[in-house]
């Protein structure tokens, strides 16, 4: 079995960390926070593909 889809023991300890901070968050907040945290992760993608696209030169 794949073990990289996975989180680690030290990535379930900050999840539970941020759950607990979204769960005081107010709607407003939390939409605001989901949308920065979704172009981040679009971002983080980009970069990604590009050293992707540039690695085999």
């Amino acid at each position: 079995m794949n073990n990289s889809n996975h989180l680690t023991l030290e990535q379930e300890f900050k999840l539970a960390l941020y759950k607990q901070k979204i769960y005081k968050l107010n709607d407003t907040s939390v939409k605001k926070h989901l949308i920065a945290t979704l172009k981040q992760m679009m971002i983080k993608d980009n970069i990604i593909k590009y050293f992707i696209k540039n690695s085999t030169a």
